[in-house]
C-alpha cells in the first residue's frame, strides 16, 4: 500500500558529508511526521531525527549541530543531511514515515560507513 525507497548511503571519510533521502509512494492520503533511525552493530536501534508535519524537528544529542532533517511535501520525501561525519555514525539508517491516520511504514535501511 505504501512503499519507501531510501537512497544516499555509502562510504565516506571522517569529516565528510552524506545526504540520505527517503521517498514514499502508494495510497497516501497525507503524511504526519517522518524520521530517521539507525542501528549500529551490537547496539539498539535509536532515533536520529524526526520532523513533524508542521516542520518542527528533534535530534539525538549525538548528532545535534551536524545533521539536518528536512522534508519535501510535494515529493513525499524526507532527507537527512549529515555533515562532519564520525566513525561512530556508521550504522544502517532506516526511514520512518507516519501516514494519515497514524500508520507507520519503515524503509529497508541504507548502510552508512564512515571510515578512512
Amino acid at each position: 500500500q505504501v512503499q519507501l525507497v531510501e537512497s544516499g548511503g555509502g562510504l565516506v571519510q571522517p569529516g565528510g558529508s552524506l545526504r540520505l533521502s527517503c521517498a514514499a509512494s502508494g495510497s497516501i492520503a497525507g503524511i504526519n511526521h517522518m524520521g530517521w533511525y539507525r542501528q549500529a552493530p551490537g547496539k539498539q536501534r535509536e532515533l536520529v531525527a524526526v520532523i513533524t508535519s508542521k516542520g518542527s524537528t528533534n535530534y539525538a544529542d549525538s548528532v545535534k549541530g551536524r545533521f539536518t532533517i528536512s522534508r519535501d511535501n510535494a515529493k513525499n520525501t524526507v532527507y537527512l543531511q549529515m555533515n562532519s561525519l564520525e566513525p561512530e555514525d556508521t550504522a544502517v539508517y532506516y526511514c520512518l514515515v507516519n501516514v494519515i491516520p497514524h500508520m507507520n511504514y519503515w524503509g529497508k535501511g541504507t548502510l552508512v560507513t564512515v571510515s578512512s
